[in-house]
């Protein structure tokens, strides 16, 4: 393939954001989901692609013919196939970078009961979807026991975490897991949105959402934030440092993060060949993909310009726009290249785990939330719930709504919680993991390993921050 083909198929991405930018500026109700630009330009080459159009096109062009597949070529769709896989190290390199991080002390004091609810909830999707998949999805549709993970991977992972893993579904035998997971991720940015207003409306007229007022009106800022926003922005978390250096020294940041956690990957590669790999046979680390680990080595690098007073050199809005641009290209290149007939062919499985993580989100909100959260569980859960079911965006939107006037902590405690959640689950070390530990020790130990971490987040939460101790502590 020529470099020209190459730059071709970025500029086409470019011409489908434009494209999803004015689409969504002139459709209502996309807006009032808050879908970004770039799920919607990805849908729309994905309805131009092979799968829809150039099922119409193929029917009166020779095979040969640029369009037969539809209004996207093929060699286009061959340079967008692999993107994912290489931006998403780039989405969470960045994540962590020009953030200062408080205190241990004050997250925890701040977003102690929605760190536990947010990682019993994120838990219990193993627990779920292990169960849903031993007892149906393997031996009714012959799926592969990896469906296991897909309700946390597209749930809490959301559309970037789906793509980024797509090479690690290929590496261990179930490819068809990346669309799926693709196909779920939408699913909940959709229920997330609809549910999570339902939800606030039967609330407010019941006398629980106490905070719903006028001021939950949308500016059209806040509106187009909001609606592009995918979920990375912890802003009660971030000092902004003042810019002294270029786009490239950012980038350059980036890209060391990513070199520090291929080094480790390697590593780690290299530790469990000579270690227990050798002594059991059994390999993890190939299996796990470079994101989680440039992350990590994105939060080193901030350390470290904090331990150095270096921090004024990273400017947040610089390592952000880097970080939105990786994360455009992603989803672009990820939806127009998802299979159509993966999710046709595994309708009735699709339909079984959207309903299984819909009802689990549901009843942990509804149920678990008054029970671990002790102060103003509806308004700091529907962050919880909103991001447990679309996106961090979701979780914003939903608080937003039920909270205007930020009355309440939900908005502070909601991003304190990100920097002891996201590196873990919701595309962090244990989303990455939870793929090869299925693979190599099977779904059984990965669901008893499920339910154990569940229950002591349960359990915890429920005995330090239910009723019984806010009632002690008044």
């Amino acid at each position: 393939m020529s470099p020209n083909m190459i730059g071709f198929s970025f500029v086409m991405i470019g011409i489908f954001l434009i494209f999803g930018k004015f689409v969504r500026r002139h459709v209502k109700w996309l807006r009032n989901l808050f879908l970004p630009s770039s799920i919607i330009a990805g849908f729309i080459a994905l309805l131009l692609g092979p799968d829809a159009l150039g099922r119409l096109t193929s029917q009166f062009l020779n095979e040969g013919n640029y369009f037969y597949n539809g209004l996207v070529p093929e060699f286009i769709l061959e340079v967008w196939r692999p993107l994912p896989g290489m931006f998403i190290n780039i989405v969470f390199a960045a994540l962590f970078l020009g953030k200062a991080v408080p205190s241990l002390k004050k997250i925890w004091n701040t977003a102690g009961p929605q760190i536990i609810m947010g990682q019993a909830v994120s838990w219990g999707q193993y627990v779920v979807g292990l169960l849903l998949t031993i007892f149906v999805l393997t031996p009714v549709f012959g799926m592969s026991p990896l469906a296991g993970a897909l309700i946390e991977i597209s749930f809490v992972g959301g559309h970037g975490t789906a793509a980024g893993l797509a090479g690690t579904f290929d590496t261990l035998g179930f490819a068809e897991g990346a669309d799926l997971a693709l196909g779920l991720a939408t699913i909940g940015i959709l229920v997330g949105v609809m549910v999570g207003i339902i939800i606030i409306n039967i609330a407010y007229r019941k006398g629980t959402a106490k905070y719903v007022g006028g001021e939950a009106a949308f500016t059209d800022e806040e509106r187009e934030q909001l609606g592009e926003s995918y979920g990375f922005d912890m802003e009660p978390t971030v000092k902004e440092a003042k810019a002294i250096e270029p786009l490239a020294f950012h980038f350059s940041l980036i890209a060391v993060a990513i070199t520090i956690g291929y080094i480790m990957q390697q590593g780690l590669i290299l530790l469990e060949a000579y270690t227990w790999g050798a002594w059991t046979d059994v390999y993890l680390f190939p299996y796990m993909p470079l994101f989680p680990l440039a992350m990590i080595g994105g939060m080193l690098i901030q350390l470290f310009f904090d331990k150095m007073n270096f921090h004024m050199y990273i400017d947040q809005n610089l390592i952000s726009k880097i970080s939105g641009f990786a994360l455009d290209i992603l989803l672009v290149s990820a939806l127009a290249t998802l299979s159509l007939d993966v999710i046709g062919d595994n309708v009735i499985p699709f339909v079984l785990i959207s309903i299984v993580a819909i009802v689990w989100n549901v009843f942990a909100f509804l149920y678990l939330g008054p029970r671990m959260i002790p102060d103003n569980w509806f308004e700091r859960g529907l962050g919880d719930f909103g991001q447990a079911t679309g996106m961090t965006a979701t979780g914003l939107l939903l608080m937003k709504v039920a909270d205007p006037k930020h009355q309440t902590p939900a908005l502070e405690g909601f991003g304190y919680k990100q920097i002891l959640f996201e590196p873990f689950v919701g595309g962090g070390l244990v989303t990455a993991a939870s793929l090869p530990l299925i693979y190599q020790f099977g779904p059984v130990v990965f669901l008893i390993i499920s339910v154990i971490i569940t229950a002591l987040f349960l359990i915890f939460g429920l005995v330090h921050f239910g009723p019984n101790k806010k009632k002690k502590t008044k």
